[in-house]
């Protein structure tokens, strides 16, 4: 599984990485957490506002930090996709 956060490094970005982590930490997945910053990379996937997650290629959430809970379900959600 692959796990993206995108942003240019702002706090929420950063809190939204941290977010992420802890997830799939607290679940056992198996994933991989990248930060994304390049701005045409953040743009090819149509976000305008950061922070944003995308897990393998969907986006999930833009614009605001995940919750915990959501962020379980999208890790735990992908493993069988």
């Amino acid at each position: 599984m692959r796990v993206e956060i995108l942003g240019t490094g702002c706090a929420k970005c950063n809190k939204a990485k941290e977010m992420m982590e802890k997830a799939v930490q607290e679940t056992n997945v198996d994933a991989e957490i990248v930060k994304v910053s390049d701005i045409d990379m953040i743009l090819s996937y149509g976000v305008m506002i950061t922070p944003a997650v995308v897990v393998n290629g969907e986006v999930k959430i833009a614009g605001k930090i995940p919750t915990l809970e959501d962020a379980k379900k999208w890790v735990t959600s992908g493993i069988f996709t």
